[in-house]
């Protein structure tokens, strides 16, 4: 059993979670990640025999950040950590407790990111041109069709319901990150896949689940089992490489790119809070967005007769 089940957990890290979590509405996953962040800090706190709330300074967060990045603890991980503070501290500040944010100001080292592993339009092809024998070949088809076709999330495929297909306006209905809810198109060899599957889909439906894709015992497919069913289907296909529902995702997002050139667009449809994740998650590096932004900018357009 983990400490933050053992015991009780710190009244400031307790008021900041029930936020996080009834007002904010993030995801169980999220204030777990939050809640280990925030004990890992408040228990290097205790060692130092420092107050981790009141009265702590920019440094003490500092020498924080240098003692875990000394551990061995990625830039990645600390950048986490210190997203978790300036939070936290942010929270606490808007509630008076304290006079300023010490995580504030404070750097993680530089993270070398490292682009996704996509697949190519022939590779996707040769993936979905799967036969369809028996009701499970029909659900994985529908399955994969609907990951590359939405750019859907594992978590947001997982949670679909019949209801949430409006086949009449060839969309989507996905509830995302914080419960936020948006809309997506779906493509034509996907809609006729899902219609596929929904035709023989009562043939495992046990009582009145709701939920889109059922396993053999009728009930919600897992994300686990989802993640299982794939790869299982990359290997049937022979597929050179592993093959995973995030790699169909930002396969449908290169492509999308690639064909359109409009970030905003994908970023909306990748259901991204933040332009500069779709800018990553895409390939684009900044020269190239410079280059559409120059193009496409009614301000940045330079004109040819002032040259």
């Amino acid at each position: 059993m983990s400490d933050s089940v053992a015991t009780p957990l710190d009244p400031t890290i307790q008021h900041y979670l029930d936020y996080l979590r009834f007002e904010r509405r993030l995801s169980p996953r999220t204030c777990d990640g939050y809640q280990r962040d925030l004990l890992d800090y408040s228990r290097w706190c205790d060692e130092q025999n420092i107050s981790p709330w009141e009265q702590v300074e920019q440094q003490q967060v500092r020498q924080y950040v240098a003692n875990k990045h000394r551990t061995g603890l990625s830039g990645k991980s600390l950048q986490r950590h210190l997203s978790s503070l300036r939070g936290l501290f942010r929270h606490q500040l808007r509630e008076g407790k304290v006079k300023s944010n010490p995580a504030e100001g404070v750097r993680a080292p530089k993270v070398q990111q490292k682009l996704p592993a996509t697949l190519d339009i022939e590779q996707i092809s040769h993936l979905l041109s799967l036969s369809c024998d028996n009701p499970i070949d029909f659900r994985d088809l529908a399955i994969m069709e609907l990951f590359y076709s939405s750019g859907l999330r594992l978590s947001e495929l997982a949670s679909l319901n019949t209801q949430s297909i409006q086949h009449n306006d060839g969309l989507l209905e996905v509830l995302g990150k914080g419960q936020k809810s948006r809309r997506v198109p779906v493509g034509r060899m996907a809609d006729k896949a899902i219609r596929n599957w929904l035709r023989i889909r009562p043939e495992m439906l046990r009582n009145d689940e709701s939920a889109l894709f059922i396993s053999q015992r009728g009930t919600r497919l897992s994300v686990r089992a989802i993640e299982q069913r794939l790869q299982q289907r990359a290997l049937q296909q022979g597929m050179p490489r592993h093959v995973h529902p995030h790699m169909l995702r930002h396969s449908f997002a290169s492509h999308m790119l690639e064909s359109s050139a409009d970030l905003r667009a994908v970023q909306e449809l990748l259901g991204h809070a933040d332009i500069s994740t779709t800018q990553i998650y895409t390939h684009l590096d900044f020269q190239h967005l410079a280059q559409v932004y120059d193009s496409a900018h009614p301000r940045a357009r330079k004109n040819k007769d002032n040259r």
